[in-house]
């Protein structure tokens, strides 16, 4: 056909009305160009965020406080600047709807948190949250109409322990609610104090089905990116974590009078320990790591050979079956080393979360989304907790990785650049309109996926 026929027929067939296409609307657009946000707003609003909570020791957002409550202020002014009304659920969660053709389809749900660890930065969490606002944003702005509608969420109290996604799973107990947070106060107290209603977690809670799947943006926290120069991180699954609180009894006696060959030094047993825990997990082959992050030596005296040594460790893999074997290995050391070392060791688990593996078609939609947009990705594990881990248990999830400089996190020094964030935000915008066209087109939705491989 001549260019000229050409042009002519496509100005004919531009011209005729729309007659009911044989796939959703939202479907016919996911073949177009890739779209892009406002990655010079969302960073201005990252800027300005920067201020809340901000010391001179680092940002101190922690759950409750006053500059969490300054930030979630904050946070849902830029909701309704971006036309959206805010709502707080019985759990405290931040949630805005932008509608879908279709209300009557389970939502789209993106997001993060805003909350921040001691002496943080001002990246982690509030990268995803004011990404995932940005996305809805401007989808209302360029009119391009989803069939599902879309959530936006704003987790809350992520760095106490995923509290406002636990809650939302249904997975939160009274000795959770009972924990006192970084700020001082009782989770209970806490959920009060953000607007939330302790009486009525249930309202908060949501089953299988109620959402289509969950896309979450998060700063990498590690250097794998960067040392790769990757753009996109396409994360497989969430590690599963154990802690454990092991306590090592000896006994006190005099530093000066006690022969070498006599001591039953608990601090000799928690050093050999430590080297043992270190030596067996970096002996294997994988990702997994472990950490003896803490130690409480009693009594601490200079002149007195240490009685009681109680110590943390801190357990990570994407594969249950290694968590339970470097449980096996790390009870079988302690044994080994009490016995030599005349001391006994006992272990008591703190916490215990399975890996959250990531749905193969949501991790689909990412890559592809990566790709139109010209950026490079890889897959790779999440060795931190996020909230999407909580929802793997309710609703199919994958996360969007962006490089975190020089790999440091839960720092003063936490930093990601402005192109790797608005990089991070594009690929969201458009693998939730991926995901819309396809479940959209697709009978089959995927699945929930928890501690399997």
């Amino acid at each position: 056909m001549k260019r000229r026929t050409f042009l002519r027929h496509a100005g004919t067939l531009a011209a005729m009305p729309l007659v009911a296409p044989s796939w959703p609307e939202p479907f016919s657009r996911a073949a177009s160009a890739p779209l892009h946000v406002n990655g010079a707003r969302l960073n201005a609003w990252l800027t300005s965020f920067d201020a809340i909570g901000r010391t001179p020791t680092g940002i101190n957002r922690v759950a409750y406080s006053a500059a969490d409550l300054a930030g979630r202020a904050f946070t849902q002014q830029l909701l309704r600047d971006a036309g959206f009304t805010p709502r707080v659920d019985t759990a405290g969660n931040i949630y805005a709807r932008l509608e879908g053709l279709d209300r009557a389809r389970p939502p789209i749900l993106i997001g993060s948190h805003i909350d921040s660890v001691t002496d943080g930065g001002n990246f982690d969490g509030p990268v995803g949250s004011f990404g995932a606002i940005e996305v809805a944003r401007t989808l209302r702005e360029q009119n391009r109409r989803l069939r599902h509608p879309l959530d936006v969420v704003i987790w809350q109290n992520e760095e106490g322990g995923t509290t406002g996604s636990k809650i939302a799973v249904g997975e939160i107990t009274d000795a959770d609610l009972a924990k006192v947070a970084r700020s001082g106060t009782t989770i209970r107290d806490g959920i009060g104090i953000i607007g939330g209603d302790v009486s009525r977690l249930g309202e908060a809670v949501k089953k299988k089905g109620d959402i289509a799947c969950y896309i979450e943006l998060h700063i990498e926290q590690g250097g794998l990116l960067e040392q790769a120069s990757t753009t996109i991180g396409v994360v497989q699954g969430i590690v599963g974590l154990r802690w454990f609180e092991i306590t090592v009894t000896g006994f006190s006696n005099h530093a000066g009078a006690t022969p070498m060959d006599q001591r039953q030094d608990a601090m000799l047993a928690a050093a050999k320990f430590t080297v043992a825990v270190n030596d067996a997990v970096r002996a294997q082959p994988g990702r997994q790591v472990a950490t003896v992050g803490r130690m409480v030596v009693s009594p601490n005296t200079t002149n007195v050979i240490p009685g009681q040594v109680l110590l943390t460790v801190d357990l990570r893999d994407l594969d249950q079956q290694k968590i339970e074997q470097f449980t096996t290995v790390f009870e079988r050391l302690a044994r080994e080393i009490g016995a030599a070392t005349n001391t006994t060791f006992s272990f008591k688990r703190l916490t215990d979360s399975r890996p959250a593996i990531s749905d193969p078609r949501v991790m689909g939609w990412i890559e592809t989304s990566a790709t139109a947009l010209g950026l490079s990705s890889q897959r790779m594990p999440s060795g931190a907790g996020h909230d999407a881990q909580e929802i793997a248990h309710i609703a199919p999830m994958a996360m969007i990785f962006i490089p975190s400089v020089g790999g440091i996190s839960h720092s003063p020094r936490e930093f990601s650049r402005a192109a790797d964030i608005a990089h991070g935000a594009d690929v969201l915008l458009n693998a939730v309109v991926a995901a819309d066209a396809q479940m959209a087109a697709s009978p089959t939705a995927p699945t929930s996926r928890t501690g399997r491989l």
